[in-house]
């Protein structure tokens, strides 16, 4: 199990959805992935705010009523202050969607745009540190910045969040990811095998300290159609069952299972539109 139980400022800690009709996307995702879901919204709230959990773990979460037609994943990143972070932002040319307010009272978040329009948020944790369960079926895995100015992006977040950038050969893939300095020690913590079964992959060294993956959009097609955003990724032990199923459930198959190692992953749509990527790790010499 891949528990949590605190993250490094830095370190993103938690994902969301916010959805025109929260109680039809619990029911889509609570088939899709197991989840089962807690309304933490105080009294008066004007929706609820439904945690999915796993095993009795926090892993993500469902808001609402939203009505702006265009429900997202969003993905929050841990920070010990969300009022410095707010400078922080401003000086390196984001913007400041919304101001750091509390939350419930578990803690107090912020909402920002990157330079080039993706939005990304902020948590400064009090109770509530974000997923307590990730990278197992049904949990989220990781979390994507898509960009078609990779310099200027890994620029902003450097001076944001302290990142910085490795890139990493699995076969005959290559990525780039963010990164941040030390967090590999403290994952070796509760997992002291973590570079040894790394190096067993293949993966480049200084992998364990990614915290985030940046995508280059710029020979994509169809930009208009395909801003600057985040993205989020979801673990799953077969990627062409949870394809077939999302479908049953009415949500799309945007993109169909396909193989990029050290992954088979499919990127997926739910009813009401959110899109996400869902992915089964398997390593060269793994069988699918």
């Amino acid at each position: 199990m891949m528990q949590r139980e605190s993250y490094p400022a830095g370190v993103p800690c938690w994902v969301d959805t916010m959805q025109p009709d929260p109680d039809a996307a619990t029911a889509f995702y609570g088939a899709l992935f197991g989840w089962e879901f807690e309304n933490r919204a105080p009294e008066g709230s004007p929706g609820p705010y439904y945690v999915a959990r796993l095993r009795g773990s926090d892993v993500a979460a469902i808001g609402g009523p939203d009505e702006s037609g265009s429900p997202f994943w969003s993905t929050y990143t841990s920070v010990k202050s969300a009022d410095d972070t707010v400078a922080r932002v401003r000086a390196a040319g984001g913007g400041v969607v919304v101001e750091p307010m509390e939350i419930f009272g578990v803690g107090r978040m912020a909402v920002f745009t990157d330079p080039e329009g993706a939005v990304f948020s902020a948590w400064e944790p009090d109770s509530f540190i974000g997923a307590q369960l990730v990278n197992e079926p049904g949990t989220w895995n990781f979390s994507e910045l898509n960009t078609r100015t990779p310099d200027d992006a890994m620029r902003f977040y450097n001076e944001v969040f302290g990142w910085d950038t490795i890139s990493v050969e699995v076969g005959a893939s290559s990525f780039t990811f963010f990164t941040l300095g030390g967090y590999g020690d403290f994952l070796a913590q509760t997992n002291p095998a973590i570079r040894e079964n790394q190096a067993a992959d293949g993966v480049t060294p200084g992998f364990e300290d990614a915290v985030a993956w940046l995508i280059d959009q710029r020979n994509e097609p169809d930009a208009a159609g395909n801003p600057p955003h985040w993205s989020v990724t979801f673990a799953t032990d077969d990627a062409d069952d949870i394809a077939t199923r999302a479908e049953q459930l009415g949500g799309k198959v945007i993109v169909p299972p396909f193989d990029a190692e050290p992954v088979r992953m499919t990127v997926i749509a739910d009813p009401q539109g959110a899109i996400f990527t869902a992915s089964k790790y398997q390593p060269a010499g793994a069988t699918t």
